[in-house]
């Protein structure tokens, strides 16, 4: 039985009492740990400075609401009197009046969203930059393993960030209105502050008690669903020409559709919980109309208060009780912004975790993260220097389940190519993940190069988005090569026209849909050629490509300084190495002279 289901003062009523609370301060400090850094960031100044301003605008937001108001109630007071030059001169205070508090009401909600834009800048940095830091997109584990981390980034933090400054400015002018309004309905009615003071407590009870925690629920998991369904068209088009040869329309529909079925339940159930929580504000809001005028009408009735006064309770009261039920009025949104800091500090959790399993980085949530799954055993070491080694190293799957190799040793000195074959799944891209330290799992040590001397070329290169400059720059795009080098290169990989083809060096396309394989294969050698890194990690780097065009781009490989490591089963890259690395995948291996050996 739940809390709202059992009797005031049971037992588990107050065990739901208690574990509401816990809810709610549990919320509380993950909150703060997403939002706290910002205020002590190298940006705090701006902030401060932005969230005074705000807290100024404010209160003149509420002294001017508070002559409004004073007005509304002369105005009418005038009418009822039949005094024109009362009247017209209410009437001429507030245009006067007006002409002020526009300008400040807009330049409160300028100062407010452009606090708000600064804030979605500097953590959408951090969240970035805490995901790409230490390969945590790509590793297996928490951080891998966590849902949509581009819809955590690109509108759970807009989200959080817009509408904290929402709620906070909210409260704020709450707390200010609420003190100004007090004195004006307290000269009036003692009875009505007294009466608005109950009414608001019960709307709050009744608000946080039936809605709270199924509408916080139900955000989640629609914040999630409606990502996955949007994961699933973007995977579409991301994979449109397998799908297309595949004739697998149908298949990706109902896929597509059952993903969007999960969106459309959870929305259904939201609606109805919504359409409960509607009732009761409307039904809350809209007694407010009469209640006041109903509970002083004897002393408008009998003379002791003017017409007037009466409109001043009545503004009063609404806005006293506004500012004692921000809950009440805005636990739609509140709810949606609960949802976003639960996926925020989810998100920030599994890449504390990360950094901690790589001993980098300043976490994210501000707590000890949990443990990564299968971060237990021991680890293969990269250091760095001048070659590529292996020292016993012994390479297992991420997650422990399988050993690939055992106790290699060996070294691939600059200038003598290493080829590594086997069969499928023997282990063969895995140990290039190992020197790439994407793959860690295992035991030994292995010597590398820095990042800027090693390259991998996978099967499948990487376009990156942006001109055909970018291409063959990718990833250091700001290197000062001229146009002429770059034609040159492009005609080194037989791709000579490829510039004149797709509209000019600075031309922007979807490279990885406007290129074939083979292509976007021929430009990722010109990388390594314009680079010409120590070593290049080829992974099936050629497979698309004919025999002619695979050696023309191995000799031109060999023609300079970098030191070819690949993964074919090409027998035609054999004689561009010096020694093979065969690795049968039970484990063993052996290393043999590349000369007389033959590819199966």
């Amino acid at each position: 039985m739940s809390a709202i289901d059992a009797a005031p003062g049971t037992a588990a009523a107050d065990a739901g009492r208690i574990e509401r609370a816990r809810f709610d301060l549990r919320r509380w400090r993950r909150f703060r740990a997403i939002a706290g850094p910002y205020w002590r960031s190298e940006e705090r100044w701006r902030a401060s400075v932005l969230l005074v301003t705000a807290a100024v605008l404010l209160l003149g937001q509420t002294a001017f609401n508070l002559q409004f108001v004073h007005q509304s109630g002369e105005l009418t007071s005038a009418l009822a009197a039949r005094d024109a030059a009362r009247f017209w001169a209410s009437i001429r205070w507030t245009l006067g009046l007006l002409v002020v508090a526009v300008p400040i009401w807009a330049t409160y909600y300028w100062v407010r969203d452009t606090l708000g834009l600064h804030w979605r800048r500097w953590l959408t940095h951090r969240f970035v930059d805490a995901w790409l830091r230490d390969r945590a997109y790509y590793a297996p584990g928490p951080a891998g393993d966590i849902d949509n981390p581009d819809q955590r980034i690109a509108e759970d933090v807009a989200t959080f960030t817009q509408q904290s400054l929402y709620f906070l400015t909210i409260a704020v002018g709450a707390s200010i209105q609420l003190v100004a309004f007090v004195a004006v309905l307290w000269s009036i009615s003692h009875t009505l502050v007294y009466f608005l003071v109950g009414y608001a407590l019960l709307g709050t009870t009744v608000t946080m008690t039936v809605f709270g925690r199924p509408l916080v629920g139900l955000n989640f998991r629609q914040l999630r669903r409606e990502a996955d369904f949007r994961f699933a068209l973007v995977r579409i088009r991301e994979h449109a020409e397998p799908i297309a040869l595949s004739h697998g329309e149908a298949d990706e529909a109902e896929r597509a559709k059952g993903r969007f079925e999960a969106v459309f339940e959870n929305w259904r159930r939201l609606i109805r919980t919504q359409f409960g929580l509607n009732l009761f504000q409307y039904a809350f809001s809209f007694l407010t109309i009469v209640l006041p005028s109903a509970i002083i009408a004897s002393r408008v009735l009998s003379g002791e208060l003017e017409v007037g006064r009466a409109v001043q309770a009545g503004g009063a009261f609404a806005a006293i009780l506004a500012a004692m039920t921000v809950v009440v009025e805005h636990f739609e949104g509140l709810s949606r912004l609960s949802a976003g800091v639960d996926r925020l500090y989810g998100f920030a959790r599994s890449l504390d975790a990360h950094a901690e399993g790589a001993g980098s980085g300043t976490r994210l949530a501000g707590q000890q993260p949990p443990a990564s799954p299968g971060s237990d055993g021991p680890r293969i070491i990269t250091t760095g220097g001048h070659r590529l080694a292996f020292e016993h190293v012994t390479l297992e799957t991420p997650d422990r389940a399988r050993t690939l190799v055992v106790d290699l040793t060996l070294a691939v000195e600059p200038g003598r190519g290493l080829l590594i074959a086997g069969g499928s799944g023997g282990g063969k891209s895995s140990l290039l993940r190992a020197v790439a330290g994407l793959w860690t799992a295992g035991s030994g040590g292995i010597e590398r190069p820095g990042p800027e001397q090693l390259m991998f070329l996978p099967q499948q290169p990487y376009m990156a988005l942006g001109t055909l400059r970018d291409q063959l720059l990718y990833p250091d795009r700001g290197r000062p090569i001229d146009d002429a080098a770059l034609h040159a290169l492009l005609a080194r990989v037989n791709l000579g026209e490829l510039a004149e083809r797709s509209g000019g060096l600075a031309a922007e396309h979807d490279w990885a849909r406007v290129l074939s394989i083979g292509e976007q294969q021929r430009l990722a050698f010109a990388r390594v050629l314009l680079a010409e890194p120590r070593y290049a990690m080829l992974d099936e780097a050629t497979s698309a490509l004919d025999a002619a065009n695979e050696e023309h781009l191995y000799r031109a490989l060999a023609l300079t300084r970098t030191t070819p490591v690949s993964v074919s089963h090409r027998p035609g890259v054999v004689r561009f190495h010096a020694d093979v690395l065969e690795l049968p995948g039970d484990g063993s291996w052996r290393r043999l002279p590349a000369d007389g050996y033959r590819l199966d």
